[in-house]
């Protein structure tokens, strides 16, 4: 703890440095090119010098003049050159660094607790994920290699000035006073106006997404109106903090803008007054001129990207407050493997957030063997299933697979020991054959296939429109909700793990499927390790062992006969399965 909260406090500029150092040299050569760019934009300007001073001597001909303009047309173009070479670069490896953000922020994810995860609403994590890190291309692309240039080009023409006269270089600053107070009083309050518009634009996306998603439901109970109020409230909303914001800035920032580039105000005076009185000549009169009304430009380009730079400090803050987040505690590597698959919890306590739901559970589950988790709703079943699946950390006591404590085993080498499939299972926007693939990439199309034929989906996968080359649809919309978890079943018998979890895995099939899948799923974990829960309590009757669980606690174990005759819950649950079941075959 003491080590994230320590990560917290970095600033975002060591934050910008991590992100950046993977393509620090790419960075380096971008601004190299970008103060070529500088040097050979520069150049131009004392050719234009030389030819002002001839032209003013009398000495200049058409020919030297020539040359100087094809001079000045060479380094212009060498300046674009290196220009264009320095952002082409600079681009390329942001793209690179802003890929590398993303896999870090999935990888995450991945490795947090899921209770965590399921804390913030999808679409922050896709705002932030997507839409706010591209937002930090213009800082990373562009800020690094240009700002740097476009500071050295007033400190090298202010230079260049001060060797000519500098009481004139001064005089041409006067401007630059009043138009950074501008600036100054434009920043006021910005830190909290940007995190307004966050808020804000948040509270958008979500709702967006809640509209989107529940669509359905909105038109089934005629919430139309209600619901779309509020997303036009949030619409409006984000909107007006932009506005506002926007509407207090204007006024600073269009003062400085004309003020700061008002070089030649003080200027010209003081210039003409000490051309009259000879203490400057007329040629370097001309050339602080021209000189001068380059002098703040740069500045002012530079300050482009200042808003920029504080947006993305908030945006950085957003993806390291994931980053930071507590992970699973787990090793890097195995230091003793596990024997067998039997699973353990040893006085097992669990806490969502502050309210206690698992108060010390015992089981065993032993390997090669048929268990099912049962009880009445919000008992406690899913989240033993989850810290079986490794979800989540126990609070305390222990989970041991095969003699292991779970915390003790690498995450990716646990993950690969057990099949999990809930009742809400995620289909990707791909066809049936990859999401079944996903179960094991190195599968051939003819075990995919063999994979769906034993989980008895291969008939309704046939009758699809394009076969196993169906689109499921973003979170398998195409298909309805058993199709969904037959899939969802056949992908986790591919992986051939050898602990398979199915969390009321059957909860959307009609009792014709239900009855195909649960043969289809006895014949293939034959030799693994199951762990079932079930709402309906006849397709676990031949279980090897019935855990009863109750009020976060193991009410009592043991076979199906022998639940019925020692416990009075699970016979009152079984004779109402029975009862439900006899009215539906009726029905």
């Amino acid at each position: 703890m003491a080590k994230q909260a320590k990560a917290r406090k970095r600033s975002t500029f060591s934050w910008v440095m991590e992100f950046a150092g993977t393509r620090r040299s790419s960075y380096v050569i971008s601004v190299l090119l970008a103060i070529a760019n500088v040097v050979c934009g520069f150049i131009p300007f004392l050719y234009l010098a030389n030819i002002v001073r001839r032209l003013l001597e009398g000495t200049a001909d058409f020919s030297y003049c020539l040359t100087q303009v094809l001079y000045m047309g060479l380094f212009w173009v060498l300046s674009r050159l290196f220009h264009t070479f320095s952002t082409t670069m600079s681009h390329k490896a942001t793209f690179e660094v802003l890929a590398g953000i993303r896999r870090q922020l999935t990888r995450k994810l991945a490795r947090m607790p899921l209770g965590d995860v399921l804390d913030e609403s999808s679409g922050t994590y896709k705002n932030i994920i997507v839409e706010r890190v591209d937002s930090m291309e213009t800082t990373l692309a562009h800020m690094i290699p240009e700002v740097t240039s476009n500071l050295l080009i007033p400190f090298v023409i202010f230079g260049y000035m001060v060797s000519i006269d500098w009481r004139l270089a001064l005089l041409s600053l006067l401007t630059v006073p009043v138009g950074f107070a501008c600036f100054a009083l434009m920043m006021r309050g910005m830190k909290e106006d940007y995190t307004n518009t966050i808020v804000k634009t948040k509270a958008l996306n979500d709702t967006a997404v809640e509209y989107i998603n529940g669509i359905e439901v909105i038109k089934a109970f005629g919430k139309a109106k209600t619901s779309y109020d509020k997303f036009v409230t949030a619409a409006k909303e984000g909107s007006d903090c932009f506005v506002q914001w926007m509407r207090r800035c204007n006024v600073y920032q269009n003062t400085a803008m004309a003020v700061l580039p008002a070089t030649l105000l003080p200027l010209l005076p003081f210039g003409v007054s000490y051309f009259m009185n000879g203490s400057v000549t007329a040629p370097d009169l001309v050339m602080l001129i021209i000189l001068a009304m380059g002098l703040i430009t740069p500045f002012i380009m530079a300050s482009n990207y200042m808003d920029d730079l504080s947006k993305c400090g908030t945006i950085i803050g957003e993806v390291t407050t994931i980053l930071t987040k507590p992970e699973l505690k787990r090793p890097e590597r195995l230091a003793q493997s596990p024997v067998g698959t039997t699973i353990c919890l040893n006085d097992v306590h669990f806490a969502y957030k502050e309210e206690e739901v698992l108060h010390g559970v015992n089981l065993t589950i032993e390997e090669g063997t048929v268990n099912a988790l049962v009880g009445p709703s919000g008992s406690g079943k899913s989240t033993i299933a989850k810290l079986i699946a490794s979800f989540w950390d126990v609070d305390s006591g222990e989970i041991t697979f095969g003699g292991t404590d779970i915390r003790d085993i690498p995450l990716d080498d646990y993950q690969h020991r057990i099949a999990y499939v809930s009742q809400d299972n995620y289909l990707f926007d791909l066809s049936v054959m990859e999401n079944i693939r996903l179960g094991n990439p190195k599968a051939t199309d003819a075990q995919v296939i063999e994979a769906a034929k034993a989980c008895g989906c291969h008939d309704f996968i046939m009758q699809l429109e394009n076969g196993y080359q169906t689109i499921c649809g973003g979170a398998g919309g195409h298909l309805s909700g058993g199709e969904r978890q037959r899939i969802s079943i056949a992908r986790a018998m591919l992986k051939n793990a050898p602990v398979i979890i199915l969390d009321e895995a059957t909860a959307y099939t009609d009792p014709e499927n239900e009855a195909l899948v649960q043969q289809s799923v006895a014949k293939l974990v034959k030799g693994r390790t199951l762990l079932v829960i079930a709402h309906r309590l006849s397709t676990i009757a031949s279980a090897d062992q019935i855990i009863l669980i109750n009020n976060g606690r193991v009410e009592a174990s043991g076979t199906q006969q022998e639940l019925l005759d020692s416990s009075d819950l699970y016979r009152s649950m079984w004779h109402a399965h029975i009862a439900a079941k006899e009215a539906e075959d009726v029905a």
